[in-house]
């Protein structure tokens, strides 16, 4: 089960103010307890640097969330790795957009909200997926991400 992430940063004051405003209208970010996010100085007196191959992923109740956070933490200081959207790579529900903080270190903010249009019931024909797709969170259970149904629309 995860409990926090600790985030590497050589300006705290600037790591700090992007991840709160990425994360804390997303939900986790808080001080203390399951979730949380801490931005520090390294541990070791090692100057902090961004993780080649790691990333962490925030999942928002909504796709306009998913815009918003990312605009947020682009207007915070952190660079785009990927605008909001869906993929190829992944399930026809996955909407997810990319950023990189102020030090280079790469998170994702994500939906897969079955309420909200997938996309090939947005007209995105790009792929048809079979893929499945298990996904974990702390203190509930899993829960399988299907492809959408097809639709009249998307035939």
């Amino acid at each position: 089960m995860l409990s926090y992430i600790t985030v590497g940063a050589k300006d705290i004051a600037r790591s700090e103010a992007f991840y709160a405003s990425v994360l804390v209208p997303v939900g986790p970010g808080r001080i203390g307890g399951p979730g949380a996010v801490y931005v520090k100085k390294s541990f070791d007196g090692h100057e902090a640097t961004a993780g080649n191959g790691c990333m962490t992923a925030y999942q928002a109740q909504a796709q306009k969330v998913v815009r918003t956070r990312h605009e947020a933490g682009l207007a915070a200081g952190g660079s785009d790795e990927g605008p909001p959207g869906f993929r190829d790579e992944y399930s026809d529900r996955f909407y997810v957009g990319y950023l990189r903080d102020p030090l280079g270190n790469k998170l994702a903010i994500f939906s897969a909200n079955p309420a909200e249009p997938c996309r090939r019931q947005l007209g995105d024909r790009r792929t048809e997926r079979t893929k499945v797709f298990w996904f974990f969170f702390p203190k509930k259970n899993p829960f399988l991400l299907l492809p959408c149904a097809p639709s009249s629309a998307s035939l």
